[in-house]
């Protein structure tokens, strides 16, 4: 790491806009609120800023980051937008689903940011304030969530300050994410449509607008076409048992649905919205009281349910030298 910073936090209003943009034009990073997490942000065209990203976060060079974009005409700028991405960003932009699309020959987007492929990871985000910071900069901005590579993802400001206080310059605090899980991502670069990682926009939604079945890719370790394919991610320091039918006494239990014995509970109702945007926030709890161990309760394998449960077993995956 380079020297210490002094990481400010200040409100997400035209002043902290402004302050932030300036350190974005001068090639520093920010952190911001979208509808997701957090996000870690520096000029998405810069190697210098975005190295900086992988500094502050102690992330793997192998692992590409998704750039944002206020709007569809960004997008033209770097990237070709294929007639089936222009489908999915037509319905589902501005909101929480990234396509990975085909780089523009010569496009200025730092290889840093693909990690060397071809294609680069692309969003327009729903969250006002985020647009509003795009449109300030006038920067593509690339934007990992703001933590700690492999910990777990932020909701609220405080939980970026807790993982990278000292690396970053500046927090823009617009409080909790509505959302409070990363965005699905969708490669459309070739010639069927593949599902890399579940996120905020439900799978079926997208394969009912497409018309078709989604290829669901595997797990990379090695070289990951996106964020999130890592089979240890979004890990919290106490070791995590999913599926918990029961208790031990050991464990901190987090429920879902009706569960009486839970210490913290992702949704009472057994709504899988609620419990998507409650989800990095409770991993957070439960690991401040765990005394090292964390059982979770099932969780249905649909619809948002499938990205909960994706984190889920990245976070509860063997830790490299394990």
């Amino acid at each position: 790491m380079s020297e210490k910073l002094m990481t400010e936090i200040h409100k997400l209003d035209d002043k902290g806009i402004a302050k932030a943009a300036k350190l974005l034009r001068k090639g520093e990073t920010v952190s911001f609120p979208t509808e997701t997490v957090y996000g870690l942000g520096a000029d998405a065209t810069s190697d210098t800023a975005v190295a900086k990203i992988y500094e502050a976060k102690g992330r793997p060079s192998f692992n590409p980051l998704i750039v944002h974009v206020p709007n569809i005409k960004s997008v033209e700028k770097y990237a070709i937008l294929s007639l089936m991405g222009q489908k999915l960003a037509d319905t589902f932009w501005p909101g929480a689903l990234t396509l990975v699309l085909k780089l523009k020959p010569n496009s200025k987007i730092s290889k840093l940011v693909s990690a060397g492929l071809d294609t680069v990871a692309i969003r327009m985000p729903a969250h006002g304030g985020a647009r509003d910071l795009l449109r300030a900069s006038d920067l593509p901005i690339a934007a990992p969530s703001a933590n700690a590579s492999g910990k777990l993802s932020p909701s609220e400001a405080l939980h970026v300050k807790q993982s990278l206080d000292g690396r970053i310059p500046l927090i823009l605090d617009g409080g909790a994410c509505a959302v409070g899980l990363e965005s699905t991502i969708i490669d459309v670069s070739g010639d069927q449509p593949a599902l890399l990682r579940p996120g905020g926009v439900a799978a079926e939604a997208i394969e009912a607008m497409l018309g078709c079945k989604l290829l669901r890719a595997d797990t990379d370790d090695t070289a990951p076409k996106s964020p999130g394919m890592l089979s240890s991610h979004y890990a919290p320091v106490s070791k995590i048992r999913l599926n918990a039918e029961d208790v031990q006494n050991d464990e901190t239990l987090i429920g879902f649905g009706n569960v009486k014995n839970a210490n913290l509970n992702l949704s009472e109702n057994g709504d899988t919205t609620e419990a998507a945007a409650n989800l990095f926030r409770i991993l957070h709890e439960a690991d401040k009281i765990a005394s090292g161990k964390i059982a979770i309760s099932p969780i249905p394998n649909a619809g948002l349910g499938l990205a909960i449960n994706d984190r889920l077993k990245r976070a509860a995956a063997p830790r490299p030298n394990e």
